[in-house]
C-alpha cells in the first residue's frame, strides 16, 4: 500500500495526541506544528519507526513574521523519507525574545551547518549545538539580517527613477 499522508498524521496523533496542531497539505506536503519544546521528540519519533522511517534532513530554515505576538521566529525542518519516497515538513514557533530550540545535529548530521545559517541569518539559538557561531556573516555583525526589522528600501535615496520599477 506505501506510506501516505494521513498514514503519518495517524501515527502521529497516536503518539503525540492533540499536541501536535494545525495541519495541511500544501501540494501533498504533510505540515504540522509542533511545541518548540517537543521537536527532537517528534523528529526521533519520526526517524525510529519503523513504518515513518524520516531518516533524511532535507532543510531546515526559520521565517521571521513581525506580527505574531510571542511567536514571531518559525523553524521549519522538512523531513524526507527516501524508501517511500515521500516528504514532510514541521513546524514550530518561538518568541523574538526568547530564540531557545533544541538542536537535532545528534539525530541528523547535516543539520549542523543548517542550524549554523538560521542562527546567523535569524538569531534562532540551538540549544546544544557543538559549534554554535556565524557561518556566512561577519562575526562584528550585531543583528540579524533576515528579520525583517529594517526597511525594504532607503525612503531618501535619489539615486533611482521610480518609472523604471513600474511606480
Amino acid at each position: 500500500m506505501g506510506l501516505t499522508n494521513e498514514i503519518i498524521k495517524q501515527r502521529l496523533t497516536d503518539k503525540f495526541g492533540e499536541q501536535l496542531t494545525e495541519w495541511e497539505v500544501p501540494y501533498g506536503l504533510q505540515t504540522f506544528r509542533v511545541p518548540a519544546e517537543m521537536n527532537l521528540k517528534v523528529m526521533q519519533f519520526l526517524y525510529d519507526d519503523e513504518e515513518l522511517r524520516f531518516r533524511f534532513l532535507t532543510d531546515l530554515t526559520a521565517v521571521h513574521f513581525p506580527d505574531r505576538k510571542g511567536e514571531e521566529l518559525s523553524v521549519v525542518y522538512h523531513l524526507h523519507n527516501l524508501i517511500d519516497n515521500i516528504r514532510l515538513r514541521l513546524k514550530i514557533y518561538v518568541p523574538i525574545e526568547n530564540p531557545d530550540v533544541y538542536t537535532a545535529t545528534q539525530l541528523f548530521s547535516g543539520a549542523n551547518w543548517m542550524e549554523r545559517e538560521t542562527y546567523d541569518f535569524f538569531g534562532i539559538n540551538f540549544i546544544g549545538h557543538p559549534n554554535l557561531i556565524r557561518i556566512l556573516n561577519v562575526d562584528e555583525m550585531d543583528y540579524f539580517p533576515m528579520r525583517k526589522e529594517y526597511p525594504m528600501e532607503d525612503p531618501t535615496r535619489r539615486d533611482k527613477d521610480d518609472e523604471m520599477f513600474g511606480r
